[in-house]
């Protein structure tokens, strides 16, 4: 038998491609399929270099942070580049195999939902969830900091003054509003020359924030475009669902000070 070439070989790409198993004969199936692969991936590469900055934060290290968290916008553009190819697909190409989806969703994916734990979305259903029945992938990260937290233990190091009740928060509680760090950033931002690391800490963080939410819109554009008013796979709404969760803000305090400053 012939050896595969060594790329092929090395990142196991025959085993790759077999990954693709269409349950229909419709034209855009497989292309949804690859398309989905991708973002699975893309996300691990984010969830990655979001860990690798908040390793950075936990030494105070925040240049080392702040590079992590660049590479990992550059991956989520490409992630938002996803739902740009898939809007190609018209949206009777899309009923065509809509029906062998069955329950499937995207909502389901252990890959995404790590990702908006390690950034800190960590509402109480979903965290019970993991628990009861939950990928280990999702209940370890879930014994973790998650990145914001991480950042405000370091501002807190520096000698910001960070409410207490945030430092003291269990990884699994999510992150609500703070008046008291809002007030932190407010005191970076009104004189960044002083506070330049932190500033600089800030601008990356909101950069991730800003792109996840980029995210968010497109799929909701393309929901619309395929679905219209109708539910989506996963017993989900649809696009009321996905209106409802475009509310929401990673970071929140990050967002809000601006109206102060």
């Amino acid at each position: 038998m012939t050896q595969a070439p060594e790329y092929v070989a090395y990142a196991r790409m025959d085993e790759l491609h077999e990954l693709q198993n269409p349950r229909s004969d419709a034209r855009g199936e497989l292309n949804f399929i690859l398309l989905s692969h991708v973002k699975e991936l893309l996300f691990r590469a984010v969830t990655d270099d979001l860990d690798t900055a908040r390793a950075a934060l936990g030494r105070d290290d925040v240049p080392d942070a702040c590079l992590a968290l660049a590479r990992a916008v550059r991956t989520q553009r490409v992630l938002v580049s996803c739902w740009e190819s898939m809007n190609g697909m018209s949206a009777d190409e899309f009923v065509a195999f809509r029906h062998v989806l069955n329950d499937a969703s995207g909502v389901q994916s252990f890959a995404y939902r790590t990702l908006e734990f390690v950034m800190g979305n960590r509402p109480r259903d979903k965290v019970e969830a993991t628990y009861v029945d939950g990928h280990p992938l999702l209940r370890a990260e879930l014994a973790k900091p998650s990145l914001y937290d991480a950042a405000l233990a370091h501002l807190a190091r520096q000698g910001y003054a960070v409410p207490t009740d945030c430092l003291e928060e269990t990884p699994a509680r999510q992150h609500e509003l703070s008046a008291g760090v809002e007030g932190v950033w407010l005191e970076v931002y009104r004189d960044p020359a002083k506070h330049h690391a932190a500033h600089r800490l800030g601008e990356a963080l909101l950069e991730v924030a800003y792109q996840f939410s980029h995210w968010r819109a497109t799929h909701l554009l393309v929901v619309e475009r395929m679905l219209g008013g109708k539910n989506g796979t996963g017993g989900s709404d649809g696009a009321p669902w996905l209106r409802a969760i475009n509310e929401h803000r990673f970071f929140p305090e990050l967002w809000t000070f601006r109206t102060q400053l």
